[in-house]
């Protein structure tokens, strides 16, 4: 019996999120596990290093999980993507430290969120939240950059486990592409963890912002009272959410790093493109 680890991409719209359940609700996770007990003949269990919500997609999703396979990496994914539904792929797998875990081993996750602003919809972009509005490029930027560094984040969610909202955010930036009779905005967030709907929520509240719905002062309000549901802000739908690369280090660090000031050429990265 081996332990593998692997990356893996899936759009999300079919899926109640990555985390098995109850009563046969489709998930990514029970999807993996279905045809890994095809290539085994038995159960297999499958962690994931985020648990994506329902609708979310990812394109660098890390899994794994232990079993006897006489074949090498490249003969797995094959014959794992044989075995997958259409909208879930293997990207990449190799073998892993017996102490490997796709979550706590991570150091940092980094998603991406897509807005078209536009007053039409467009059916190519059916993966990015469509807004009709002209959206503020500077207040939207100032917003993302109130948000870097480590604070409590209880505001914008709840821990999956336990009492802890305190997060590490290393990166919060915009990014705008002219495109069609709008534009293509890409929000890229990155955290050692995340709370439940964070990311949905920080964009909802930096796309009212850029709306001119709410104003800067605002968000420093919601961020200082550290209480989630005190004000009512939009949450961004999730069909716009990519979880592209998890990172991990060399040394197989077990804990989610506390700062920023760390070598970034210690890094690896278990990555995905959108």
């Amino acid at each position: 019996m081996a332990k593998w680890r692997a990356v893996l991409a899936y759009d999300g719209a079919a899926y109640q999120g990555f985390q098995r359940q109850a009563n046969g609700v489709p998930t990514v996770q029970a999807a993996v596990e279905m045809a890994l007990r095809r290539l085994a003949g038995g159960a297999v269990t499958v962690v994931g290093a985020g648990r994506t919500d329902a609708g979310v997609h990812a394109t660098g999703q890390v899994i794994a999980f232990e079993m006897a396979w006489k074949h090498d990496a490249d003969a797995l994914v094959q014959a794992l993507n044989a075995a997958l539904p259409d909208d879930i792929a293997v990207q990449q797998a190799q073998p892993a430290d017996p102490d490997f875990h796709p979550r706590f081993s991570a150091r940092s996750r980094l998603y991406r969120y897509r807005v078209y602003a536009a007053p039409s919809r467009h059916p190519l972009l059916n993966r990015a939240w469509h807004v009709r509005a002209d959206l503020d490029e500077e207040a939207m930027g100032q917003g993302a950059e109130m948000l870097i560094g480590r604070r409590d984040f209880a505001s914008f969610g709840q821990p999956p486990q336990g009492t802890n909202t305190v997060r590490t955010v290393y990166q919060s930036e915009w990014a705008r592409e002219p495109l069609y009779s709008g534009a293509l905005w890409t929000y890229t967030i990155e955290a050692n963890a995340f709370l439940q709907h964070m990311v949905r929520r920080i964009v909802g509240m930096l796309v009212d912002i850029g709306r001119g719905w709410r104003a800067l002062a605002d968000l420093q309000v919601t961020m200082t009272h550290a209480q989630l549901g005190r004000d009512p802000w939009t949450l961004a739908p999730p069909h716009g959410l990519t979880l592209e690369q998890v990172r991990y280090d060399t040394a197989g660090m077990r804990r989610p790093l506390e700062g920023i000031e760390d070598d970034p050429e210690n890094l690896y990265t278990e990555a995905g493109r959108y």
